[in-house]
């Protein structure tokens, strides 16, 4: 079993029930556990500011899934949740799952490269992640928490 983190996100069609339908979703697949899930928290758009906010979250998974297979599996979700991938990058979404770390790989391949490229500059993916594991160690990067200290939050907030 490999242990992975999956950073969940949306700003569209009930962002909060969508961000929660997504952690459904990942306790269903198939040879994974849903081990542990953060708090919602509420973000600023990031990339594409000229959409809704976010609602952001990040889930802990147990899996027997290669990272390439969880990939696949986070993608039909997506699909299956309405998410289109022909938008513009970084503009608005019904569900955005984002494979953050599975393990400690380090890859780089087409379509996939771990940890997620930007995990270390993202508050509304280190804030969810630290409420899971603050003290997890981002090959290549540093500590969950100190990468988190590096960044502004103000643009963060948890959802009650």
């Amino acid at each position: 079993m490999a242990r992975a983190y999956v950073a969940l996100g949306s700003n569209l069609d009930d962002p909060r029930t969508q961000v929660l339908r997504g952690f459904e979703a990942l306790a269903s697949l198939l040879d994974t556990s849903l081990v542990a899930r953060s708090r919602l928290y509420r973000s600023a758009p990031w990339g594409v500011a000229e959409q809704p906010e976010f609602v952001n979250a990040v889930a802990e998974l147990e899996t027997r899934l290669t990272p390439l297979d969880l990939l696949g599996a986070l993608l039909a979700i997506e699909r299956s949740a309405g998410r289109e991938r022909d938008r513009a990058r970084w503009g608005p979404r019904v569900l955005d799952l984002d494979l953050l770390l599975y393990g400690n790989a380090v890859l780089d391949q087409p379509g996939l490269t771990l940890p997620h490229r930007y995990l270390h500059e993202r508050a509304f993916v280190l804030l969810p992640l630290a409420d899971l594991a603050p003290e997890l160690e981002v090959p290549g990067r540093g500590r969950v928490r100190e990468l988190l200290a590096r960044l502004a939050t103000n643009d963060c907030a948890v959802l009650n």
